[in-house]
């Protein structure tokens, strides 16, 4: 084999040759593919593998076996100098817009799956690996895949998406499925067209052929910081080279995902140990099965599944699959799992169920050879030395007739019954995987029939507990030498759970303490419960096996043909350009020549002095070529960060920073890689010496009377006469205390800007921001110029919900600043543990409530106090209260008093995310409803109903915003959505599954929304080029809610008015909208509100009537002159010779009758909860809501199912946690967890109203962006129903049936696991079994 110099793999087909002594080792793949190719479809997302957007496919020839195989990785985790010899493609490489797209990309934009689009090249790339592989065994069938539609839902569960709410990108991937009709997929573009693109499978080739010839060694390892040995001598042989020598030992090098301290630290050497045969063997007998090191954990799967006459295998390949997620499963070793767990205390899932199969491991000492140890002493020993190997694992073989567990048994009678049982568990926010347990387990046992046959005895038994908060995973040996010889009861079972609570004890600062040790305690329940002799032959407290569910949905959507193409569901504009990865985002603009780089320095105090900034050891990193304050900013410029709606806020803090993640200081460097890491060894001092205690609650700020001034137009404004109300109230509840946590935005891409110098001390700055407006005056501010000397540029942006408006401003200001300063473009993209310490994220409040209500629950009176905490500065709080209010009125309170205070604590600023204030506001009105509905023991559906509106009563909540009686379509929304869905019927089959389940508990609830918006003065600009084609500009920002689609639409039809030869349906193909620009298009105001897509399309119906109003005595002319038809084309030429202007600029200025208006929607969710580990499965959301005439129905259900899933997040799972000090720290995806594919509702069925009664919208439509995130309150009030019943059960287990049940309780939100199980109980298995025995005693 010859030996070489360099590194050699391909690039979607282009070869890629790089001298290895010129490559940093530490060099990420994803970071060569931005910086040094063409292809940006490879998104940053995250940084530690945990989102999918920058997701390849890598593919790897065997030369002996002849074969290629192909795999997704997380090309932010694979190092460069590891993908020697192999090919990668990305989401380009598919298919592109120059050699024409792939069918994932085409039915991806046909199925409606993408918005912002930052997140689609990765899932596409997902798809392709998913196909590719389908069909490698044998050749599908013309134009489908093998692929099932169970292993379709599969294929993305690993990317999260943060706009579609998942289920259209399942729905195009199910397409290829030859087991799926496309009737039963969602609303698409192709039913009416009969087909769907053409898949053949056969299409890309992943492998070129010139890489097969490239397969050679490395020359003399030694040379290059790169090392790839090829046998354990070679290795021992670089391990023992110059022992001073820093080496790291890598193989998939996802650890620094989760370590991420890791990707700073510098190394003498980088070693490959993926080439060494030993560490990569695969080798099955009858001892077992022994497993390399570096064999990874995808590979670990496929080969104990291939052991399908061993049960406990397979088992364990099933729990494997629910580690991380398949594309970093992909690349990850079964090694270096348990090296993490070994020497750092990862809280492994793989040690612990590997322990409980007895599994040994091999290890090369550098001093005493090689030693065998179990894994369980292995975990105890001091950590692994940096020079020892792990060289192999053994699953011994507990006999080929070894079941996978207790609920798949049926003991035989006979004398030689002895049987193994093995099991493994775990608990984690989602159920595919992609997030750590709460605790896992896994538990094996020899059990057999007792003598006299009414019993089991435990012979042995091994119990292995892991993730709960402790070092290592944990045998439980108190409770396994109590369990060995007994036989199975329930008396047996409290003594070991009283055992097992004394041995799991989570250590001291692990969060969620209770809620994992009873977890503890389920799993030894679940698992020996059915041994119990009277539940033996039932399958113990597994009363049913839960089933994969398939995700499903239906969609009822009326197109319009009124105003063609308007109304139509077109496909999004560039949703084929995002899915293959084209389309351009900030961080997408290639570096101009000299460019720098930055990076913020935030504070880590609370309230402090900043006495001096500097470097560990007083040593500048290299490549830092400067750090800037507010010290730095250029004469007569201002330290401003924000210039927004109030007051402005700073853009660096100065002598003091008053809060955790304030900006302090914007580090410049020659890369982005290098700002990161040299922001990470800024030493800050620190003094707070006689400064007060900063005030970190509400409840402090409100006692030091740190509030802000609400203008007395936006305070909330009483309805009617509280103090009547209340008096006529036949019931009262007083002083009830609600509460709400914050929640981040989690937009794809995080914060960034560039900024070059220009001429004449001019700036320009390209920002992914919602309001260019706003950072165009920020930036002015601070430069201390002119506002002409700036402009702005914003094209897409990938995600913004909010997080865009007012803290995109300090990140292009800065970026502006730095550029000023150095002379030099410079540009960031900032990581994401920085946006999300530092931006802030939705407002917390507290509230407290005292209502009164008749007894049959019309409420008369209801009296608020909000306590809002903004943070440190204005930002958009005072809004707060008119979203609280507006939407809290969806009910006819009676009377109502509102009173909201404003606090401002030493906390980063809250923003405006999606539905500010109006979400909680929606809430706080459901948690009244509920509170009623317990305290008179009314169902709360009937409470709801009873206290929705009159059109009088709507009227006098909502004065004008009402519009007319026939606009008001709540009630018709909520009789519909019953029958729609099957309400009434299905409350009754909840009952009825409640009563025959033990362990799981339904819920259904129907939750109404009422949403207040408003319109906004909005330009906009048409003009038509001299060939015809048409290009727009408004200020509305595509963040993914589909404003360029919409006005598209609008401009096509407006100027299909002219009426010549061209259609407006023919038109749309001749329409550009383009990027916003500060100085082309001014007075942009901000996109937000939901309402700037069709304020942006009437601007743009305005101008068009002005073209329209030119055009028409053009084509008279023509058609007199010519006595035929006209053509758009010969009319426009008509139109150039005539020297007639044709671009027109105005501005659409709402009015009293059209500035405000109310949305309406009602959605039903079903849950189904698991009592003994609260889990929550969502079964079935139904959504109707009110577009009235929709723009595009395809946008808009796409608007409403992403709303109502970000919606679902922050009531069901996102916890945004500060520590003493307020700083976050839930900065990752780790500890952040948004929706996935597998915790969304089971069945999605939406139906948009088609409701013509809105004649003062434009063109009848209504806004979608926002209201339907609302809805997702049905998911957890729907949970605390199930909880409920679940209180009741518990209930009835107490000899004192009232003691000690609270049925009136108020659910928290988010209602996590923890959350959950808390309130069904942490000691619901003890009580049970208390019950159960009493209950035996008394028969």
């Amino acid at each position: 084999m010859k030996s070489k110099t360099s590194l050699v793999f391909a690039v979607n087909g282009e070869r890629f040759e790089l001298d290895l002594s010129s490559i940093d080792p530490s060099t990420t793949l994803i970071d060569f593919l931005r910086s040094k190719t063409p292809f940006k479809s490879v998104k940053l997302g995250c940084g530690e593998g945990g989102c999918g957007a920058c997701i390849v496919l890598l593919s790897k020839y065997d030369p002996i076996l002849k074969n290629v195989d192909d795999f997704t990785v997380s090309s932010c985790l694979t190092l460069l100098c590891s993908i020697d010899g192999c090919s990668i493609t990305t989401s380009e490489g598919l298919g592109n817009s120059r050699v024409g797209f792939h069918a994932i990309h085409e039915r991806i934009a046909g199925f409606h799956a993408t918005q912002c689009g930052f997140c689609t090249p990765g899932m596409s790339v997902s798809m392709f690996s998913a196909l590719l592989n389908a069909d490698k065994t044998h050749p599908p069938r013309s134009g489908v895949s093998n692929l099932t539609a169970a292993e379709a839902e599969k294929a993305v569960s690993g990317n999260l998406c943060r706009c579609t709410g998942y289920r259209p990108l399942v729905d195009a991937c199910k397409s290829f499925s030859a087991d799926v009709d496309i009737e039963d997929l969602g609303f698409n573009s192709f039913c009416s067209k009969g087909e769907l693109p053409c898949y053949d499978h056969s299409q890309v080739c992943t492998f070129p052929e010139f890489l097969k010839n490239e397969v050679k060694s490395l020359d003399d390892s030694r040379k290059y910081k790169w090392s790839s040995p090829v046998s354990i001598s070679e290795l021992q042989s670089l391990l023992g080279f110059e022992s001073g020598m820093s080496v790291k030992l890598v193989a998939g090098n996802t650890s620094t995902g989760y370590y991420k301290e890791e990707k700073e630290k510098k190394y003498d050497r980088f070693v490959d140990i993926r080439h060494i045969p030993e560490l990569t063997l695969v080798r099955r007998d009858e001892k077992g099965v022994e497993l390399g090191a570096a064999i990874t954990i995808s590979k670990a799967i496929e080969t104990l599944r291939e052991e399908e006459s061993v049960l406990m295998l397979a088992k364990i390949a099933s729990h494997m699959e629910k580690i991380a997620s398949r594309f970093v499963r992909n690349t990850a070793t079964i090694g270096g799992n348990i090296i993490m767990a070994q020497r750092k205390h990862f809280p492994s899932d793989l040690t612990t169920i590997l322990i409980a199969s007895k599994a040994t491991v091999k290890i090369m000492s550098t001093g005493s050879g090689q030693e065998q140890l179990t894994l369980e002493e292995f975990l105890q020993h001091p950590p692994l030395e940096a020079k020892s190997v792990l060289l192999s694992l053994t699953i011994p073989s507990q006999g080929r007739s070894s079941r996978a567990g207790p609920e798949h048994s049926e003991m035989k009678h006979s004398s030689m019954d002895t049987h193994l049982l093995f099991e493994t568990y775990r608990a984690a926010p989602r159920p595919l995987g992609n997030a750590l347990a709460f605790l896992n387990a896994a538990f094996s046992a020899e059990v057999s029939l007792n003598e006299t046959r009414d019993g089991v005895v435990v012979n042995d038994c091994l119990l292995v507990f892991g993730a709960y908060g402790t070092r290592h995973a944990h045998r439980a040996r108190k409770v396994e030498d109590f369990l060995a010889g007994k036989v199975i009861s329930d008396e047996v079972l409290m003594e070991a759970i009283s055992l097992l609570k004394d041995e799991i004890v989570p250590d001291k600062g692990t969060s969620n303490p209770g809620y994992r040790s009873s977890l503890a305690v389920t799993f030894l329940f679940e698992f020996f419960g059915s041994l119990t002799t009277k539940n033996w032959l039932k399958g113990g407290c597994k009363e049913s096996l839960k089933p994969e569910a398939m995700l499903s949905s239906a969609q009822q959507i009326v197109e319009n043909q009124e105003y063609s193409p308007v109304g139509k569901g077109i496909v999004k504009t560039g949703a084929k350009l995002q899915a293959s990865g084209e389309a351009v985002y900030v961080d997408d603009i290639p570096s101009p020549e000299n460019c720098l780089y930055g990076a913020f320095i935030y504070s880590t105090m609370s309230l402090a002095r900043i006495k001096s900034i500097g470097f560990k050891e007083n040593r500048v990193p290299e490549g830092v070529l400067g750090i800037i304050t507010y010290k730095d900013i250029p004469k007569g410029g201002q330290n401003v960060g924000t210039k927004g709606f109030f007051a402005s806020d700073l853009l660096f803090a100065e002598e003091v920073t008053h809060c955790s993640g304030q900006l302090i200081a914007f580090l410049v460097a020659d890369s982005q890689n290098l700002a990161d890491i040299a922001a990470k060894l800024v030493v800050i001092d620190y003094d707070t010496e006689g400064l007060e205690d900063p005030i970190l609650s509400v409840e402090e700020a409100v006692k030091k009377s740190s509030l802000f001034e609400i203008p007395p137009f936006l305070r909330g404004k009483p309805v009617g006469d509280i103090t009547k109300g209340m008096s006529e109230a036949e019931h009262k509840i007083l002083g009830s205390k609600i509460s709400f946590g914050s929640q981040y935005f989690f937009y794809m891409e995080t914060q960034t800007a560039l900024a070059v110098p220009d001429e004449d001390n001019c700036m320009l700055v390209y920002s992914s921001t919602q309001a260019p407006e706003y950072v165009h005056r920020t930036i002015a501010g601070c430069l201390g110029v002119p506002e002409h000397n700036v402009r702005v540029i914003t094209r897409r942006v990938g995600g913004g919900f909010g997080g865009k408006v007012m803290k995109s401003m300090p990140v292009a200001a800065a970026c502006a600043l730095a550029a000023s300063i150095m002379q030099r473009p410079v540009r960031t993209y900032v990581n994401r543990k920085t946006d999300m310490i530092t931006s802030g994220g939705r407002h917390p409040m507290k509230i407290t409530y005292s209502v009164g209500f008749k007894s049959n629950g019309k409420i008369t009176g209801l009296d608020l106090e909000i306590l809002l905490d903004a943070g440190l500065s204005e930002d958009v709080s005072p809004l707060m209260p008119s979203g609280i209010q507006g939407a809290m009125m969806k009910y006819d309170w009676g009377a109502l008093s509102f009173d909201v205070k404003v606090c401002k604590t030493n906390t980063v600023s809250r923003t405006s995310v999606r539905a500010p204030g109006d979400v909680q506001g929606s809430y706080i009105a459901e948690a009244i409803i509920e509170k009623v509905a317990s305290y008179l023991s009314i169902g709360v559906d009937e409470i709801r109903k009873v206290n929705l509106h009159t059109y009088e009563s709507l009227r006098l909540f909502h004065n004008n915003k009402a519009g007319e009686p026939t606009e008001y379509t709540l009630p018709l929304l909520w009789d519909k959505l019953a029958e729609f869905s099957g309400f009434h019927q299905r409350v009754k089959l909840v009952e009825e599954f409640n009563a025959s389940n033990r362990w799981r508990k339904r819920g259904i609830s129907r939750v109404p929304a009422v949403y207040a918006v408003s319109m906004r003065l909005t330009p906009g600009r048409v003009s038509v080029l001299s060939d015809g084609s048409i290009v727009v500009e408004v200020p509305g920002i595509e963040i993914g809610q589909g404003l360029w689609t919409k006005v598209k639409q609008m401009v096509a039809f407006s100027l299909g008015l002219v009426q010549c030869g061209t259609t407006s349906d023919e038109l749309l193909d001749k329409i550009r909208v383009i990027q916003a620009d500060t100085l082309s298009l001014v007075q942009g105001s901000v996109t937000g509100g939901s309402t700037t897509s069709e304020a942006s399309s009437e601007a743009a119906r305005i101008c068009c009537d002005g073209l329209v109003e030119r055009l028409l005595p053009v084509k008279t002319g023509l058609m007199e002159k010519t006595g035929g038809p006209v053509t758009w084309d010969s009319l426009i030429s008509q139109a150039y010779q005539q020297s007639i202007n044709m671009s027109v600029s105005n501005v659409y200025t709402p009015d009293i009758s059209t500035g405000y208006y109310l949305n309406y929607g009602v959605a039903a969710s079903e849950v189904e909860v698991n009592i003994l580990t609260g889990e929550t499965t969502i079964l079935r959301t139904d959504i109707i809501y009110d577009c009235g005439k929709s723009l595009n129905p395809a946008v808009d259900l796409g608007q409403i199912e992403g709303a109502f899933v970000q919606g679902l997040g922050f009531f069901m799972l996102e916890e945004y946690l500060m520590n003493s000090d307020g700083l976050i720290v839930t900065d990752s995806t780790w500890t952040y967890k948004i929706p996935t594919v597998d915790t969304i509702p089971r069945q999605f069925n939406v139906e948009i109203l088609n409701s013509g009664h809105h004649k003062n919208r434009v063109l009848s439509s209504k806004a979608s962006g926002e209201p339907p995130l609302l809805l997702a309150a049905s998911v957890h009030c729907a949970v605390r129903a199930a909880v409920k019943e679940a209180k009741k059960q518990i209930q009835t287990w107490s000899n004192n049936n009232q003691q000690g049940i609270d049925l009136t309780f108020d659910l928290p939100v988010p209602a996590t696991m923890p959350v959950v199980k808390e309130f069904c109980g942490l000691d619901v298995v003890e009580k049970y079994l208390e019950w159960n025995i009493h209950q035996k005693k008394n028969i």
